[in-house]
C-alpha cells in the first residue's frame, strides 16, 4: 500500500481543513544538528509568514508514519514527477551576469519576479559595474527601482553592495556562501540562488512556495528557512538541489497556490498528503491553474 494513502475506510471528514501539524520530532523532523542559523539574516529574507488553509475539502488524506528511508524514496518520487512536469524550469529573474543576478535577487524581496523584470533593464543600463553601484546617486536609484517596494532599503542594499564589491573583491561577486552572505543586502537564500544560477553550484532556494509546499508534502516540519533547506538536503541528492528549487517554485506559482490549490489538476496526487486541501474536481481545479509566473 502507498504509505501516503490513509489506511481507514470509514473516515470522517471535516469540512474545513487548516494547516495539518506536523510532529516536531521523527522522520518528519530536521535531522541536522549544530546552528543551521550561520549565515542568515533578518528582515525581507525572512519568508515566514504562515497562512490558514480553509477550503472546502471534498477529500483529505493523512500520511501515515514514515521511516526516513520510505520519506526518502517519496519525496524522489515527487521530484521526479516534477522534473516531468516543468522540463523547463529555471529562474525567472533575467540576467546576464551574477553581479546582475545579485541585484535582481535583492530588487524581488516582497515583490513579484515580472515586476522586477520590468525595472532590471533600466537599472541595468545605467548601473553596469559593482563601482557604478558604489558610486550611485540615492535619490536616482530609488526612483529607478520604486515599482519594486522597499525601494530606500534596497537602494541602501545596492549601493552598500557595490562598495563592498569594489573594497573587497576588485569589484566582482565571489563565488562562495559563506563570502557572499557577508555582503549588504544577501542573505542565505539570496546567496543560494546567486550560486545555483551564476556559479553552477548546487543550492537550495527556500522561497515562500518551497516552504509551504514542503510543509503540504511533509517533507519536513520546519518552518525556518534554513532548518527547511537543511532538511531538502537530506532527502534530495545535491546534484538536484538547483532544478528542485525551480520546479518546486515553477509548482507553488502555477497549481499548488497558498490560498487555493488547484489540487484535481496536480500530478503529486499519488504522493500529497495534503490532497484535498483545494478543489479536486477537474473543472474547477483546471480552471485555477496558472500557464505563467503569477502574481502572488
Amino acid at each position: 500500500m502507498n504509505a501516503s494513502r490513509s489506511s481507514g475506510k470509514n473516515t470522517t471528514r471535516n469540512p474545513i481543513m487548516t494547516r495539518p501539524s506536523w510532529p516536531t520530532r521523527g522522520p518528519h523532523a530536521s535531522r541536522r544538528a549544530g546552528n543551521p542559523r550561520a549565515g542568515c539574516e533578518d528582515g525581507p529574507e525572512r519568508d515566514g509568514r504562515r497562512r490558514t488553509l480553509a477550503p472546502v475539502v471534498t477529500r483529505a488524506r493523512k500520511i501515515e508514519t514514515e521511516t526516513p528511508l520510505a520519506l526518502t524514496r517519496r519525496a524522489r518520487r515527487m521530484n521526479r514527477v516534477l522534473a516531468e512536469t516543468y522540463p523547463d524550469a529555471h529562474c525567472e529573474l533575467d540576467f546576464r551576469s551574477p553581479l546582475e543576478l545579485a541585484v535582481a535577487t535583492i530588487l524581488s524581496a516582497q515583490c513579484t519576479d515580472k515586476r522586477v523584470n520590468e525595472v532590471t533593464p533600466t537599472v541595468f543600463a545605467k548601473y553596469g559595474t559593482a563601482a557604478d553601484y558604489a558610486g550611485a546617486d540615492r535619490g536616482e536609484m530609488e526612483e529607478l527601482i520604486r515599482p519594486t517596494g522597499f525601494f530606500r532599503n534596497k537602494t541602501a542594499a545596492l549601493i552598500g553592495l557595490g562598495q563592498a564589491l569594489v573594497e573587497r573583491y576588485d569589484g566582482e561577486l565571489p563565488g562562495r556562501l559563506a563570502e557572499l552572505v557577508t555582503l549588504p543586502g544577501i542573505g542565505r537564500k539570496t546567496a543560494n540562488v546567486i550560486l545555483g544560477n551564476a556559479f553552477g553550484v548546487p543550492g537550495i532556494t527556500v522561497d515562500t512556495h518551497f516552504a509551504r509546499l514542503v510543509g503540504r508534502w511533509a517533507w519536513s516540519a520546519e518552518t525556518d528557512p534554513v532548518r527547511i533547506e537543511f532538511a531538502v538536503a537530506e532527502l534530495i541528492p545535491r546534484g538536484e538541489w538547483t532544478m528542485l528549487s525551480h520546479r518546486v517554485i515553477w509548482h507553488g506559482r502555477r497549481i499548488c497556490h497558498s490560498r487555493t490549490p488547484a489540487c484535481g489538476a496536480c500530478p503529486l496526487a499519488r504522493d500529497c498528503p495534503s490532497y484535498g486541501v483545494g478543489p479536486v474536481e477537474p473543472d474547477r481545479a483546471a480552471a485555477l491553474v496558472r500557464k505563467g509566473p503569477s502574481d502572488e
